[in-house]
């Protein structure tokens, strides 16, 4: 039985969009990790892959279990200094991948690099790219960290062809739907359940639910009571508890409107009940 992009209510399960799980941290246990996710109603994750040589192991762990993984792969902020024209050429190649959903994640972050030089090729970096996921008609996936003004300000200036997600969202409610008026889902992680954690809450609370997607960034940023530990996909069902909460909705009712999200992002996309790799 497929999904329905407008009727999905009973068998309806969660979608981590953003996860990096072909780190090391993963390589003992990856197929117990994604049993795990499987048990708490995952149904699809995108594997995050910066940089050429993670793009590539990325689509390798996907083609392992196609029913289970897409991919997202770009160069990260981080990456500026060691990009070569061969990385690019490498890059565009493996964009083309069937199993690459979108471009990511790319973007600005000022927060580890203070150095106003290097945030110029950030910058550089980020169009380029932008260029790029248009050139082959894919979403993008936005890393930013300290830097959401500049970073709206460039996808504004430089239009996405079919938007994307504003990965691991941190910033206020009035530029979220500064974004979400660019086009963008807004993609909130395990600091959603945080105690303390008042703006991703008040996201949550003010933005449509439409426009909203959930992540669990593994393995960073667990959601509580798995904070501090190493995060996987099978928590990404906290933060869309703790998401149905904040909206007063049934989780089952959330998970059915963040799946027509996704779908509509990615309208290629075919999930089935079948599609699990167990």
């Amino acid at each position: 039985m497929k999904y329905s992009v407008v009727s999905v209510l009973v068998n309806s399960m969660w979608i981590d969009t953003h996860a990096h799980l072909a780190e090391e941290e993963y390589l003992a246990d990856i197929d117990q990790v994604i049993q795990n996710a499987i048990q708490h109603n995952i149904q699809r994750v995108l594997l995050i892959g910066c940089g050429v040589i993670k793009a590539k192991e990325v689509i390798a762990l996907a083609k392992r279990y196609p029913k289970f993984f897409r991919c997202v792969i770009g160069f990260h902020p981080e990456d500026i200094l060691e990009i070569t024209e061969t990385d690019w050429l490498e890059m565009a190649n493996l964009i083309q991948d069937p199993l690459v959903l979108a471009v990511g994640e790319i973007g600005l972050d000022y927060y580890w690099d203070k150095d106003p030089a290097h945030h110029e090729i950030q910058k550089e970096v980020f169009i380029r790219q932008i260029k790029l996921a248009n050139q082959f008609n894919k979403p993008i996936s936005v890393h930013s960290r300290d830097s959401i003004q500049v970073t709206y300000d460039l996808l504004k200036q430089y239009p996405v062809n079919r938007f994307g997600i504003m990965h691991c969202y941190s910033g206020s409610v009035e530029m979220a739907e500064r974004f979400i008026q660019l086009g963008f889902y807004i993609s909130l992680a395990g600091p959603l359940t945080f105690k303390n954690a008042h703006i991703p809450k008040d996201v949550v609370t003010h933005v449509d639910i439409h426009h909203l997607l959930i992540e669990t960034d593994s393995p960073y940023l667990s959601p509580e009571p798995f904070r501090g530990k190493r995060n996987e996909s099978a928590y990404v069902e906290y933060t869309g508890i703790k998401m149905a909460d904040l909206k007063q909705i049934e989780p089952i009712i959330l998970e059915n409107i963040l799946l027509k999200n996704y779908l509509n992002l990615f309208p290629e996309e075919t999930i089935e009940l079948s599609d699990l790799p167990y």
